[in-house]
């Protein structure tokens, strides 16, 4: 387990928003499912385009941004190069993150504008992470990773504004070859390469498991690093073989990773299934799901497996493994900052009491039924499936917000 100091960590309040307002992105996120038609679904058609954005800048970047701000200097042992620069990255994105929606829905003009407002504030953001970074005289390989993700965002987000301009019409580009650059930077370089290194701190010190070897995730970090660089490669050099040299090399990285998680878990000490083990167990096995429809997608070239595929990877995957550890992270940061001054001067509470367990418990059984109804839906071109889906989903979210408001609000 790593070392894990909190005499770094920046104040809540700095935090909060980014968790609140992931949260409800979230509710808007299953809101728009209600929005997509199950009978001519396309990957390339604005409603899908505004909801994948809405999603995943909305929901997974501002969390992740979020839980970068208090988990960098954390672990790095040093401040912020400038930890005011936050309260402008999570506003600037949600500014960014709403102007780019409607922009895919109603007016593409706005997409340019969109486009630029995020890409300040991811640029702000990554910027912070270097300077912060540069303060260590020695990385480790969990900070390597952060380094090689952020760099791969840097890309991810020139890509995507460069798409957006040629969305709305301001320059011309080939969209089909840029999307799978930008697609792969943000996705697979990363929100993927951050989950598993940002993983491997917090998952062995939420299941106080030890004395693994980092080996494994080394190799899986590489793997993911050589194959995005290579996809990327392909749409800039329209050079077929890296793309699908790229895909091989994503793929060999994932045993690696699931390995590591393997052995985590079965040292762990702490056996209970609680929300957080449970949500883990859902989001793996979504990951494995995800990609065994991807692999369908590519023997038969059929669209409805890449959409299913890319569903349950985003809702199922993305989705569980960032309210699972929401049930850890937000109980840890509230407690240390409320409650750790009063140790031993009062009775205070426990961390597992600060988690609500009719309403995460709800959350799970409404999220995990919506994620198989509605990738049911994709493959069956069902309306009734959909609909129905959608509605877990929003009960489900629901549930979720209720629940993390109730914990930032704990006394």
């Amino acid at each position: 387990m790593m070392k894990i100091s909190q005499d770094f960590a920046p104040p809540f309040k700095l935090i909060a928003p980014f968790f609140i307002i992931g949260g409800f992105f979230y509710i808007l996120a299953t809101l728009a499912v209600f929005l997509v038609h199950a009978q001519d679904l396309v990957y390339t058609s604005p409603v899908v385009i505004s909801f994948t954005h809405l999603f995943l800048l909305g929901f997974v970047m501002m969390t992740i941004f979020g839980a970068m701000a208090q988990l960098v200097p954390v672990v790095l042992e040093v401040g912020h190069f400038g930890v005011e620069l936050f309260y402008a990255i999570w506003t600037l994105l949600l500014i960014g993150t709403l102007l780019m929606v409607f922009g895919f829905l109603y007016s593409p003009a706005l997409l340019p504008y969109g486009g630029m407002v995020v890409l300040i504030s991811m640029m702000i953001f990554v910027g912070e992470i270097f300077l912060t970074i540069k303060k260590v005289k020695k990385l480790n390989l969990v900070m390597s990773s952060v380094l090689i993700s952020n760099t791969f965002l840097f890309f991810g987000i020139i890509f995507g504004l460069l798409m957006a301009l040629s969305y709305a019409g301001t320059i011309s580009l080939d969209i089909s070859q840029m999307l799978r650059a930008h697609v792969y930077s943000v996705i697979g370089g990363y929100i993927g390469i951050t989950i598993m290194g940002l993983s491997i701190v917090l998952v062995p010190m939420f299941t106080l498991s030890h004395s693994f070897s980092l080996t494994p995730l080394r190799i899986s970090i590489t793997l993911m690093s050589m194959g995005v660089a290579s996809v990327i490669g392909s749409a800039l050099f329209d050079v077929e073989f890296l793309e699908y040299l790229g895909y091989f090399l994503s793929f060999l990285s994932l045993p690696f990773y699931f390995y590591i998680i393997y052995i985590i878990y079965k040292t762990r000490p702490r056996k209970e299934n609680d929300i957080y083990a449970i949500s883990m167990m859902f989001a793996y096995s979504a990951m494995l799901a995800a990609f065994f429809l991807a692999i369908v997608y590519f023997a038969l070239h059929k669209e409805v497996f890449l959409l299913a595929s890319a569903w349950v990877f985003f809702f199922g995957f993305f989705g569980f493994m960032i309210t699972g550890h929401i049930y850890k992270i937000i109980p840890f940061l509230v407690w240390f900052e409320r409650f750790s001054p009063l140790v031993g001067k009062q009775k205070i509470p426990m961390l597992v009491d600060m988690v609500p367990q009719r309403s995460s418990q709800a959350q799970f059984v409404f999220s995990t039924v919506g994620v198989v109804l509605v990738t049911f839906a994709i493959l069956t071109k069902s309306e009734t499936l959909l609909h129905g889906g959608a509605s877990f989903l929003l009960f489900g979210a629901l549930a979720f917000v209720r629940s993390m408001l109730y914990m930032i609000n704990f006394k």
